[in-house]
Parts: structure tokens; C-alpha cells; sequence
């Protein structure tokens, strides 16, 4: 008895953990999902290929890309000879063991194009995280180069990621230029292809292009002109909202500006801090601009405090109208304001600080000289009074304020302010909020998708093992593919 209670008592051998698998493993299971999907023409295997992609993008190691390249590719292939020369070779010899190996090893048909396309997405991607930029120019230009001969959906995903860091790449070592006329014969293609993820890849990369030269005729000429439809990815609608509210906000169009900056910034994923930081610069201006004060919620975001901090200062400014703090600001950051390029429009704003300044000083006086309105307003001309009444003269036009002016005896008479509730103005807030909230809706119905004829066929166990290793892939992966988009 006493031996069989020390044998209970002793601790069990646990067993042995499943050693991790390797990057290379992981290489050929997703090139095996790629030979699935262009074999059974599924675009859907194909966007799960690039997700996993992302996600192992950071364990890659040369050795491992040089043998997934012996895997995938034929020895005597081109794609293979121009590929293996470009992988840095290392020091050292010692190999990655793909020490998960599966019961059945893993092969896959050697000439689909998929897998040719995709390895040279993953040289592409590589050598950018390896800061090897000449070699990934090279890389870029011979993929495109290949894409070209290429008309098959199920080569569109990769395509339209190829396209994305074919233009990185150039913007990282400041040739963007170059490719504009590439961009536009790709656009015209994947528009002849009817490729429509392409084509929005690509005009978001030609607006992007366009705008980091200031060409704003030229994107909104091209904005205008190309074809537009639903939205495939959300990511790149979000890019096409920022830029098209960047081109709104240098035509002056403030309102349609804002709109499109906010859904931009609402849109976005909650790990593309940087690109929301960015939407929110533009859209504090933009609000600005129109006269309106951004609430102190805006700037307190987390992880946007520290970024924000150069527009919650001008918007102080702004809000109190003073002219001399407002120049004191915008000099303090004037290189944030370059970086941000929000420099020109944060010259627009000092008309507003000083219609912000007027309207304090209408509501805190009944009558006021307009001597006494030049030095509060801290103007610094020639002839400070002529200057304010002409300032005064205009805001009473524009209804800004509600006042008259006394020339004769050179003063400004505010009149008494009525009630708000008596006017229209609380209708059309309501009017605006309720429709902003419709809208939101009908976006989000558009937004729901379900699997084709999903009410008429029932779902196999099979099937639905499947389809719920997908969505927990899809949620694990969805973080590392935001990151990387934005």
C-alpha cells in the first residue's frame, strides 16, 4: 500500500513540447496554400497567403528565403538565377533544420506563376527589412517587369502588394519621380484587366506620388478622371480619403475636406497610429480653417498626445485670438509645421485668429473705438486703424459678428445678441448629426459581407472547420497586416 501511494505521489514525466516550426516550414505551407487557390482559382486562399506572409516577415533569415527559393522555383528558371543572386549570402554555414516536419512532406507544381510572383514578393520584402535598397530596386523593377506578360485574378493580390513596395522602395531613396509613367501604364493595364484592386492600389500610389511633389492640379485631374468603385480593401479607401482630403484642403474646399479627413481617420485601424496622427494634423487645421475649435478629446488620444502637442498650442491661440501667440507658436514649430507640410495653410489661419479675436471683442464691448480694436488685436501695420476697420468692415459682411461701424466718430457698435434657440441654427445641428449617423449606418450594412448562397446550401462539418481556422487566422494576422499597410 505504502508503495503504491509513493508511486501516485511521484511527479509524471511530462511530455516532451512539439518543437516550434520553422521559418522555412511555415515558407512552404503557405506556398502550398498558394498552389490551392490558383489551382481552384479562390482569390480568398491567395489574401490568406499574403496575411501569413506578414505576419512571419520578421523571423525570415537568408538562408531560409535561399532554400524556399530552391523549393519553389525550378533550378534553370530565370526567376530563379535573378532571385538567388540578389539573397545575401551569409557567414555562416549552419542551416535552419525544419525540425517540424510533418507526417507528409510538403511539394508543390513547379511554373504556376502564383508561385513565381510570390517569391518575388518575398525577396522584395526582404531586402527592404534589410535596408538593401538598390538590390530591392532591382527586385521591384524585374517583378513588374513580369507582371506585365501576366493576366490571371488570382495573380491580382500579389500584383497589387507588389505595386505598393515597388513605389516604397522608390520613395525610400527619393526617386519617386521616376516611376510615375510606369504607375500610369500599370494603372491603364489593371483598368484594361478589370483589376480592380489594382487599380485602386495604384491610384492611391499615384496620388501619393503626385502629392509628395505638390502636384495637386495633377491628382485631382487623375482623381477625377479614373473610375471609380466599391471599395475592395479598406486600407487603400482609407489612403484615397486622406489624399482626397489633402487635394480638398488645398482648393479651399474646407467642408468636403474635413468630411473626407475624419471617415479617414475613423476608418483606419487602431494600430495604424502613425496614419491617424496624420488624418488628425489635416483635420485640426481643416476645423480651423472653418472657423470651428476642435474639442480637447481630439488631442488627448492615446499614444497621440506627444504629437499632437504643436496643434493643441495653435488651437489655444486660435481660440483666443490672439495674433501675437499665435506667431509666437507657429515660429516654436515652424520645422514640425515643414515636416507635416501644414506650414502654408497655418499662414491661412492668421486671418481666422484675428475674425477670433474680433468676435471676443464684439461680444465683451457694446461700443469700442477702433484705435482701441487695432491695439488688442495687436496688428503691426502702417496704419493700424485703417487696417481695423477695414478687418471690422469685412466681418460684418461675412456675418461674422453682428455690429455697425460709426465713422464719424470711429467706433464699432455691437448690437444686442439674440437668441440662438429662435433661429434655425439648432434644426440643422440635429439635421447634421442625424444624417452623419444614417450615413454611418448604411456604410456599415454596405460594409457586412456573407459567403455566396450561404441561405440555400448548408454547411458541412468540413467546411465550417475551415472556414473557422480562416477567421481565427484572419484575427491573429490583422494587427501585423495594419501595421504594415499603413
Amino acid at each position: 500500500m505504502t508503495d503504491v501511494q509513493m508511486s501516485d505521489s511521484e511527479p509524471q514525466a511530462a511530455p516532451p513540447a512539439a518543437p516550434a516550426a520553422s521559418a522555412l516550414h511555415h515558407l512552404k505551407e503557405i506556398a502550398s496554400v498558394i498552389e490551392a487557390g490558383s489551382l481552384s482559382k479562390e482569390v480568398r486562399r491567395i489574401s490568406r497567403a499574403v496575411r501569413l506572409t506578414v505576419a512571419l516577415r520578421r523571423r525570415l533569415a537568408a538562408r531560409d528565403v535561399s532554400a524556399f527559393l530552391a523549393f519553389a522555383l525550378p533550378p534553370s528558371s530565370e526567376a530563379y538565377t535573378r532571385l538567388t543572386s540578389l539573397v545575401p549570402k551569409e557567414d555562416d554555414t549552419e542551416m535552419d533544420v525544419d525540425t517540424a516536419a510533418p507526417a507528409t512532406q510538403i511539394s508543390i507544381k513547379h511554373g504556376l506563376p502564383e508561385i513565381e510572383i510570390y517569391c518575388y514578393l518575398l525577396i522584395l520584402i526582404f531586402l527592404i527589412d534589410q535596408k538593401k535598397y538598390d538590390d530591392a530596386k532591382a527586385c521591384a523593377n524585374a517583378s513588374i517587369a513580369r507582371l506585365k506578360n501576366l493576366n490571371r485574378r488570382t495573380v491580382d493580390v500579389l500584383a497589387s502588394r507588389l505595386y505598393f513596395y515597388y513605389s516604397y522602395v522608390h520613395e525610400l531613396t527619393n526617386s519617386l519621380a521616376e516611376i510615375r509613367g510606369n504607375l500610369l501604364a500599370l494603372h491603364r493595364m489593371a483598368t484594361l484587366h478589370r483589376d480592380e484592386l489594382g487599380q485602386e492600389t495604384l491610384l492611391n500610389l499615384l496620388l501619393r506620388n503626385y502629392l509628395h511633389y505638390n502636384l495637386y492640379d495633377q491628382a485631382e485631374k487623375l482623381r477625377s478622371k479614373a473610375p471609380r468603385f466599391e471599395a475592395h480593401s479598406n486600407q487603400q479607401f482609407c489612403r484615397y480619403l486622406f489624399y482626397l482630403g489633402k487635394i480638398r484642403t488645398i482648393q479651399l474646399e474646407y467642408t468636403d475636406a474635413k468630411e473626407s479627413l475624419l471617415q479617414a481617420a475613423r476608418k483606419a485601424p487602431i494600430t495604424a497610429r502613425g496614419f491617424r496622427i496624420q488624418c488628425n494634423k489635416w483635420a485640426i487645421i481643416v476645423r480651423l480653417l472653418l472657423g470651428e475649435i476642435p474639442e480637447r478629446t481630439v488631442f488627448m488620444q492615446k499614444g497621440m498626445k506627444e504629437a499632437l502637442t504643436p496643434y493643441f498650442e495653435l488651437t489655444n491661440a486660435v481660440r483666443i485670438g490672439d495674433l501675437e501667440l499665435f506667431r509666437a507658436v507657429a515660429d516654436k514649430f515652424v520645422s514640425t509645421f515643414s515636416a507635416d507640410r501644414t506650414r502654408n495653410l497655418i499662414v491661412r489661419l492668421r486671418h481666422n485668429v484675428i475674425r477670433t479675436g474680433l468676435r471676443n471683442i464684439s461680444i465683451s464691448y457694446s461700443r469700442i473705438s477702433l484705435a482701441d480694436i487695432a491695439k488688442k488685436l495687436r496688428l503691426d501695420s502702417d496704419n493700424p486703424v485703417a487696417d481695423a476697420e477695414s478687418i471690422v468692415a469685412k466681418a460684418i459682411r461675412d456675418g461674422a459678428i453682428d455690429a455697425t461701424i460709426d465713422h464719424a466718430n470711429g467706433w464699432m457698435v455691437s448690437k444686442e445678441t439674440g437668441d440662438v434657440y429662435s433661429t434655425n441654427e439648432p434644426q440643422i445641428a440635429f439635421n447634421s448629426r442625424i444624417a452623419f449617423c444614417l450615413n454611418m449606418h448604411n456604410e456599415a450594412v454596405k460594409a457586412m459581407r456573407f459567403p455566396p448562397n450561404s441561405h440555400k446550401e448548408k454547411e458541412s462539418a468540413e467546411k465550417r472547420r475551415e472556414r473557422l481556422q480562416q477567421e481565427e487566422e484572419l484575427a491573429k494576422h490583422m494587427a501585423e497586416e495594419d501595421d504594415d499597410d499603413f
